[in-house]
């Protein structure tokens, strides 16, 4: 008996799903799978000889030919055809991923994959999204919004951890006759565990690598007025030259409070504003005291330091700092959230 999918007459079948030759009780012959033009579809039989699957993915709106033979244990030839037709999107949308392929990441770094519209079906796209870790990860989704989904292990990565990651949503419905428009794959490793502390009672910054303590550093956060959410934040982004500009947060920059001012070295921790950059002006107050809008504060030294010590998805955790708490939607703060809120899923629902 031989089993082809997509059957007979079959329609609206999804491009990026795989065309299969399933033979009980024998094994599998010669299988073409051709397009209306005539142009062959590559494909290859399972090593057993049970089946065939095809290796690459259909376009949309198109017809196809599946035509397969077999051998019976019996001895028998069999031979079987399909056509069919795949489906025509009504709406196709595009993902992009945190990631750039052969990049070096840190331990606590979530995977986050941001469409360009909403997606109807939630649970058949975190199907698409394949994530591959060696040694084997244990983690989960979670959605913020319509449009955005991350993936973060329980625990954070142990460094060394190979990541492969394939937003392989081409073909595939994601609801309401919506479609992805392309796959986006990556391959990344983890480097050092990078974990960070700054403590603002003691005005002092403790860098961890690999569990062993390399530097402590002076440093100045946020003013009462303007305290640093305590918390662990995740690094997002490095910059040599950046203008910190109030504005982008909301506070004018010609008010009482406002600033813009050119740093040398500055990484971001939030999408609120958060950084630690270099400081050269609060240098008399770092080790000492709290005079920041809400950064922390470093030497022009100590913050180059840091940067080309640290990288992105690095750990930086916050205490001693004032009333306010960072919250995990954040920037990437997404270990603000524990393990069991976290597997929730959040807005998947």
């Amino acid at each position: 008996m031989m089993t082809l999918t997509p059957a007979q007459g079959a329609a609206n079948v999804a491009p990026g799903e795989p065309v299969t030759v399933v033979v009980a009780d024998g094994k599998v012959g010669e299988v073409k799978l051709t397009g209306a033009d005539g142009k062959v579809v590559a494909g290859k039989p399972k090593e057993d000889g049970s089946g065939w699957e095809s290796a690459e993915p259909l376009g949309y709106g198109k017809s196809y030919t599946v035509t397969a033979a077999a051998t019976g244990t019996d001895g028998k030839p069999v031979t079987a055809t399909s056509t069919f037709t795949t489906a025509k999107p009504g709406r196709q949308i595009g993902v992009s991923i945190n990631l750039v392929e052969g990049e070096t990441v840190g331990v606590g770094l979530p995977l986050i994959f941001t469409f360009t519209g909403n997606v109807p079906d939630k649970t058949a796209t975190e199907k698409a999204l394949k994530i591959v870790t060696e040694p084997p990860t244990e983690g989960a989704f979670h959605w913020f919004g319509e449009k955005t989904v991350m993936w973060r292990p329980k625990e954070y990565f142990k460094a060394g951890t190979k990541i492969s990651v394939n937003a392989a949503i081409y073909g595939k419905n994601l609801g309401n006759n919506t479609f992805g428009r392309e796959d986006k794959p990556a391959k990344v490793v983890v480097g050092d565990k990078l974990v960070a502390t700054a403590d603002g009672g003691t005005h002092q910054m403790k860098v961890v690598v690999n569990d062993q303590e390399v530097r402590q550093m002076p440093i100045s956060m946020g003013k009462p007025s303007s305290s640093t959410p305590a918390g662990t934040y995740t690094v997002m982004s490095e910059h040599n030259g950046y203008t910190m500009d109030s504005s982008t947060y909301g506070v004018p920059t010609d008010s009482k409070a406002g600033y813009r001012t050119f740093v040398k070295y500055a990484v971001r921790m939030s999408n609120s504003g958060i950084f630690y950059h270099s400081a050269p002006w609060s240098v008399g107050s770092q080790g000492k005291r709290n005079v920041s809008h809400g950064c922390i504060n470093l030497s022009t030294e100590n913050a180059q330091w840091l940067m080309e010590t640290s990288k992105k998805g690095d750990i930086i955790t916050v205490t001693n700092s004032g009333p306010q708490v960072l919250e995990p939607t954040d920037g990437w703060s997404v270990w603000q959230m524990s393990w069991d809120d976290w597997k929730t899923g959040g807005d998947r629902n």
